[in-house]
This record gives structure tokens, C-alpha cells and sequence, in this order.
């Protein structure tokens, strides 16, 4: 019996992953490291004690939140690589607002989030408009678009500052960080922007699933053409589709301004969620459920690999590999899925 869409969406990947640790071990095994000892110390690194745990979850929220906005292009038909530059335009939005206003907790973190989700649309309107318009790939536009994000924030940083490299630390009140959190997990990092970023995964699958707008969004991306002829506005719906994209990366960036760090540096590079974001959403199978399994995954494996060294001297270029070899597999996903079936016709043939 051939396996149902839902099965096999669930069993790629998870044979994706398989197989990468698997590779990743035989990687280790080749570099004279000692598998067993390297995973031990990754789940060390990840479950080991509650600050890693807390640490752990910090890291999984921004991945959500850039998974999202990655997953929510591609159910649209379109492809938003520019995930990194709308994540950095909406960190500083977040933490500039954090910093620059006195405002009472209850209106300080909503407008501090709502800034980072407006920098972030505003970022993805620009491709969008040019996508609708005269028809400009958003692949270039995107890619454009992050290196223009990293410079334009690092100028706008020394400039605010006064030519420091940082601007200064969020107010108390525009914070994501508790005493309650930090003291739960050992004075981790860990702040309330994982409930954000859930929340978040709730609102995708409302737009897409439960509304008339997200109805003709996925219209639009399955086929543009067959969209027009039955009235739709496919101009309006493909720049609101990245604008919607734009703000979820946004507010990934905001989780790193109000929780992670508190404020906002100047950047000799990217962060590389954004582009990790890519992976997320390609491992989750751009569904928002699917997308907190890649995230956790990530930040997990993210996190856990700086035990490694010290625990197993493994380096943490090998956590790379095995990260890339799971975006290996899953993107082989098509081979897994005819092996998997031509496996369910031989068992129905007996």
C-alpha cells in the first residue's frame, strides 16, 4: 500500500535526520573522534542541566520565528531568502525602541515588538513591490536586501551612539527577560519570547488555514494566472505575502534585542539564523507545526555542539556537517519517498 501525503511528510524527515547523524558519526569516526563519546556530549550540551535546557529554548525561539517567515513565503509561491537582512532591521528596531523610550511595561514590550515586526514588512515590501510590479525575482532582490540591512543598521548604530559600536541597553521595561525564568534555569538566558514565537506559529496557521486572505495567498503562489482569471488582486496578495513574511522575521529579530542581549552591536557579519531559517522551514515542511520540530532541532543542535569541544574534543565544524547532511537528505526527500513507496508496494504485492 502506498503511503498517504501526511505519513510520508512526517517520515522524511525523520529518516533525513537518521541518516545524518548516522553520516555525521561515520564523519567523526573518519576524523578519529569517537562517535558515541561526541553525541553524548551534544545531549549533555542540550539536557544536561537546567541552564542548558534554558539556553536551549533561547536559542530555538529566533529559529522559530525566522522558520516561519521562510515557510510562509514558500506556501505563497515565493522564495524569501532576504529571512537574515529583515531579522537584523527589525533587531534594531526592537532595541532602539527598547532603549529610547520610558514607557510602562504593558505598551513598552508591544511597541517594541510591533516596530521590529513593521522594520522587518517594511523590508519585505520592497522585493514584494518589485516582485508584483515589474516582475524582479525575489531571490535577487532578497539576497540585495540582506547586505543592504547589515550596513545600513551598523551606520545607523554609530551614528545613534555617537560613534560606538553598540547601542545602549534596553530599559528594564521593554525587556522579555524575569528573575522567575532566570532562576528556573540557573540564570540562563531563557526569556518569554518563546511563548512569542508559538504564538506566532498559531498565527500562520490561522492566516493561511482559517482566513480568506491566506486562502488566496496559497492561490496566488499554486498558480498566478488561474488566480487573476477568478478576480484575485495577485499584485496585492504577492506584497502582502512578503510583507507577512518580512514582519515574522522581524520579530525574531526582537527576540534577540529584548531577551538575548539586551541591546544591539554593530556586525562584522551575519547571524545566520535568517539563512538557517531556509533549512527550518525546508525540515518542517513549511507547515507551522512542522517548523517548530526543524527549529528545535536547529537550536538544539546549535547549542548542544559547544559542549563537544570540551567534553568530547569534537570540534564544532562537525555539528555543521551533520546539519548540512540533514539538509542533504531532506532536500533528497524525492529519492526517500520512491524508496519508501516502491518498500509499501513490495510489502502489498506479499
Amino acid at each position: 500500500m502506498i503511503m498517504s501525503n501526511r505519513v510520508m511528510k512526517l517520515l522524511v524527515p525523520a529518516i533525513a535526520i537518521i541518516l545524518g547523524l548516522l553520516v555525521g558519526a561515520i564523519v567523526m569516526l573518519f576524523s578519529g573522534h569517537d562517535p558515541v563519546q561526541g553525541y553524548i556530549a551534544l545531549w549533555d550540551g542540550i539536557f544536561g542541566s537546567s541552564y542548558s535546557i534554558g539556553e536551549t529554548i533561547r536559542q530555538i525561539s529566533p529559529y522559530i520565528l525566522a522558520g516561519l517567515a521562510v515557510a510562509f513565503a514558500f506556501r505563497t509561491g515565493l522564495f524569501n531568502i532576504g529571512v537574515e537582512g529583515q531579522l537584523i532591521v527589525g533587531w534594531f528596531a526592537a532595541a532602539y525602541v527598547g532603549m529610547a523610550f520610558e514607557l510602562p511595561m504593558f505598551i513598552h514590550i508591544p511597541l517594541a515588538l510591533i516596530a521590529a515586526a513593521a522594520a522587518g514588512a517594511i523590508w519585505g515590501l520592497i522585493p514584494g513591490i518589485l516582485k508584483a510590479t515589474l516582475r524582479v525575482h525575489e531571490v535577487i532582490v532578497t539576497i540585495m536586501m540582506n547586505y543592504i540591512a547589515l550596513h545600513v543598521v551598523n551606520a545607523l548604530i554609530k551614528t545613534i551612539s555617537g560613534g560606538s559600536f553598540k547601542l545602549d541597553r534596553i530599559k528594564p521595561t521593554a525587556s522579555l527577560r524575569s528573575e522567575f525564568l532566570s532562576e528556573l534555569t540557573d540564570f540562563s538566558t531563557l526569556h518569554y519570547g518563546i511563548i512569542i514565537a508559538l504564538l506566532m506559529v498559531a498565527v500562520m496557521w490561522f492566516i493561511l488555514e482559517k482566513t480568506k486572505t491566506g486562502y488566496e495567498l496559497k492561490s496566488v503562489g499554486f498558480n498566478e494566472e488561474a488566480s487573476r482569471y477568478a478576480g484575485m488582486n495577485t499584485n496585492k496578495n504577492i506584497v502582502l505575502s512578503m510583507m507577512i513574511s518580512g514582519g515574522f522575521a522581524g520579530l525574531g529579530g526582537a527576540m534577540e534585542a529584548l531577551g538575548t542581549f539586551g541591546n544591539i552591536s554593530s556586525m562584522g557579519g551575519f547571524t545566520g539564523i535568517g539563512f538557517d531559517g531556509i533549512a527550518v522551514a525546508l525540515l518542517g515542511a513549511n507547515t507551522p507545526l512542522g517548523v517548530i520540530f526543524g527549529a528545535t532541532l536547529f537550536g538544539s543542535l546549535k547549542y548542544g555542539s559547544n559542549n563537544m569541544p570540551n567534553a568530547a574534543g569534537i570540534p564544532v565544524e562537525i555539528v555543521s556537517i551533520v546539519i548540512a547532511l540533514i539538509i542533504f537528505f531532506v532536500a533528497s526527500g524525492y529519492i526517500i519517498r520512491v524508496v519508501l513507496n516502491r518498500m509499501g508496494k513490495k510489502k502489498e504485492a506479499k
